[in-house]
């Protein structure tokens, strides 16, 4: 829930302000904010905007999530007690309040108790129900109808979008997914060169974990897109200044999910295992080759698999951007699909869209999968 939290604080800026042609689309809040200091090139403003943002995301860490992962643990299965367990301030002070304690005696015990008569309840009526076949079978059968009809339909309206598309603009979306390809397998090995060292460390340090392991948290919760005017700033005036700057988003926009996993795989080696290496003296290159990576490997690849899409959704961001009342683009599949939009193509939108689907789902069939077949086969630890 965090990581998917942090997700939508990620594209914040792309969803409360943007163009679909002549029209203009804008919701109030911190990423249209964001996304109108950047456009007017207004530091000030853009600075004044990240402190606020920030200040919220530390008090939503401080008073929802950190006191939501304290309480979890009482639903842990463990029969030893874990002195790592996460701890939470506001959730002692939650817990030794007498306030609290009159609302959950007076409220939140009779509404559970009532939820749980009532599902019950439903459950056996449920069960003592003589359901109609006849009657079901009929609405599934037009529920299917309906649903084959849109998906006709769509389909024909789609069509008609990619006739459209002439032969040029094909090659473009072709040139654009192998330049968005290259710079997500660039910041994929990127982000894999220091969280694997960084989330070993972390995770078997119980005490750097204690410390380093929320700060990651919170950090991972800033969406590098509120950022990412601040990178231009500095980079645009370089040569393939926006090239450098997207592949840095796409990197702060997936590491963490890489960082993540790595820390929970190497928290999950087995002490047994830490130890026999001791004995054995394998040191060095050796104990990554033969100890550290095989047992990461599972972790790494199921990180790698989110991260990489992760990456591609952030193309869209980082390949196309609006700043100082310049348009920065770069050749790319997220440049197509954003110029796109703004210009109200929809032919070249849709071809551009479903050329990113197709190419990610064909890098998950017939890299990751087979590559996660051999995590499974080989390098599981049960």
């Amino acid at each position: 829930s965090m990581m998917s939290w942090a997700g939508g604080w990620f594209f914040l800026m792309a969803a409360e302000i943007f163009n679909v042609g002549s029209r203009d689309f804008r919701l109030p809040g911190l990423g249209s904010y964001l996304q109108e200091a950047a456009h007017q090139g207004n530091t000030r403003a853009i600075l004044y905007g990240l402190a606020t943002l920030t200040l919220v995301i530390v008090a939503l860490d401080q008073l929802v999530w950190r006191p939501m992962l304290a309480w979890s643990q009482r639903f842990r299965l463990d029969m030893v007690h874990d002195e790592d367990a996460p701890t939470s301030w506001f959730y002692d002070v939650l817990m030794d309040s007498s306030l609290m304690a009159r609302f959950r005696r007076n409220w939140v015990r009779p509404l559970a108790e009532r939820f749980d008569f009532w599902v019950l309840r439903r459950s056996q009526a449920r069960m003592d129900r003589d359901q109609s076949r006849a009657g079901s079978n009929a609405l599934a059968w037009l529920v299917l109808a309906a649903t084959a009809a849109l998906v006709g339909y769509g389909g024909w309206r789609a069509a008609g979008l990619l006739i459209q598309v002439p032969i040029h603009g094909w090659l473009q979306v072709a040139l654009g997914i192998v330049a968005t390809f290259l710079r997500v397998a660039l910041a994929l090995a990127l982000t894999l060169a220091w969280t694997i060292p960084v989330g070993v460390a972390i995770g078997t340090n119980p005490r750097l974990a204690r410390w380093l392991q929320p700060l990651a948290q919170l950090a991972a919760s800033i969406p590098a897109t509120a950022l990412f005017p601040v990178f231009l700033a500095g980079l645009v005036s370089l040569a393939g200044g926006l090239n450098i700057a997207a592949v840095a988003l796409m990197m702060a926009g997936t590491q963490w999910y890489l960082l993540f996993n790595v820390i929970a795989g190497a928290s999950a080696i087995p002490r047994d295992l830490h130890f026999t290496a001791e004995l054995m003296k394998i040191r060095g290159w050796e104990r990554w080759k033969v100890f550290l990576l095989p047992s990461l490997f599972p972790y790494l690849i199921t990180g790698s698999i989110t991260a990489s899409g992760g990456a591609w959704n952030a193309s869209i961001v980082a390949e196309y951007a609006e700043f100082s009342g310049q348009t920065l683009k770069t050749v790319g599949a997220g440049s197509i699909i954003a110029e796109a939009t703004a210009s109200g193509n929809y032919p070249l939108l849709l071809a551009g869209t479903l050329a990113m689907v197709f190419t990610v789902v064909m890098v998950n069939r017939l890299v990751w999968r087979r590559l996660y077949t051999l995590a499974e086969d080989r390098f599981r630890m049960d």
